[in-house]
């Protein structure tokens, strides 16, 4: 039987005691980072998580050692590649994925390194002179010509696609250009949670996207309470306002004296009163008494300046009402 170091038996030791202690466990991959980056990287996460790198087949025997206690943990074991560690935080997977992302930065083009997405030379003045570098940007697709002394870009070329391999020459011409199309950080590949595995492809997120999805999932939940008269503490102010604006329009309609309707009814049966009493005098203005003729008369006139006015200031009125309506709906939705 081989002898185990005792360096090892205690590293794995270690290892356990770590995942043990945290709610949430991620392998992460450190290929390619400076160690001067790296340092920095782990200070900036000093409170929030705890990086610790070892060799793949300690990480391992230590995930195995902890099944037990965390269930489906050792599935861990088929994420690790490049340069894996461990990191251990008590931060949801999402946000300790979401600020490993912020911190990683931008990395100059490396021959054989894979293109983490499209990467495009913008159209537009390159700076350079006249010289050989105009046929390698030519041999290389990018439509460049010279203009006022200088190479030129003619229109934005996609020179990579994501998932496509930096060649040698690509990588020189990126580089020339100042492009940089590689990011050097933590790439967390994956981590543990209450027995579920969450893969990178799950961690990331459109933000943007999500409180889109959020906000239209509301609004339709909102409005499917309101028709279905589900009671909640937001619906219930529209669907007071709604059936009390239905019994209204109702009581008038029917002609139901209310105190809220006893105005505009009275209003309604004057106006009615007015109307017929314009049509008699179109064929007898005998028929009628001075007070209703004159009465007949000032409805016939165009309203004054102050009548405009006030009739203005009673629509403005009604304008705020609704816009404060529609800032209680707004305010729902933060």
């Amino acid at each position: 039987m081989a002898h185990v170091a005792e360096w090892k038996k205690q590293e794995v030791k270690d290892l356990a005691e770590m995942i043990k202690g945290h709610e949430v466990i991620g392998i992460v991959d450190l290929s390619d980072i400076p160690a001067k980056q790296l340092q920095k990287m782990r200070q900036n996460l000093r409170e929030k998580a705890k990086i610790r790198m070892s060799r793949k087949t300690l990480i391992s025997l230590a995930l195995e050692r902890v099944n037990k206690e965390k269930k489906n943990i050792e599935t861990l074991n088929n994420i690790m590649e490049g340069q894996p560690a461990i990191i251990v935080s008590d931060m949801n997977p999402f946000k300790l994925f979401k600020i490993l992302e912020k911190s990683k930065t931008p990395s100059p083009a490396k021959p054989g390194a894979i293109a983490p997405q499209d990467v495009i030379i913008p159209k537009g003045d390159t700076g350079f002179a006249p010289g050989p570098i105009l046929g390698e940007l030519q041999q290389l697709g990018i439509p460049a010509k010279i203009e006022k002394g200088k190479i030129v870009i003619t229109e934005d070329h996609t020179i990579l696609k994501a998932g496509d391999e930096i060649t040698p020459k690509v990588a020189e011409i990126l580089n020339r250009l100042d492009i940089q199309p590689l990011e050097v950080g933590i790439d967390l590949k994956a981590a543990y949670e209450n027995e579920t595995i969450y893969t990178s492809d799950i961690l990331t997120i459109d933000e943007e996207k999500t409180i889109a999805d959020i906000k239209r999932a509301f609004t339709q939940a909102f409005n499917l309470s309101i028709n279905a008269l589900i009671y909640t503490k937001e619906t219930i102010p529209y669907i007071i306002q709604n059936a009390a604006s239905k019994a209204f329009n109702l009581a008038y309609n029917a002609a139901i004296l209310t105190p809220e309707t006893a105005e505009p009814l009275l209003a309604r049966a004057y106006a009615q009163m007015l109307s017929l009493a314009a049509e008699i005098a179109q064929s007898n203005e005998d028929a009628l008494d001075q007070e209703l003729l004159e009465n007949i008369s000032r409805k016939t006139k165009p309203p004054t300046k102050k009548e405009e006015e006030e009739e203005e200031e009673e629509e403005e009125e009604e304008e705020e009402e609704e816009e404060e309506a529609a800032a209680g709906l707004g305010a729902l939705f933060g």
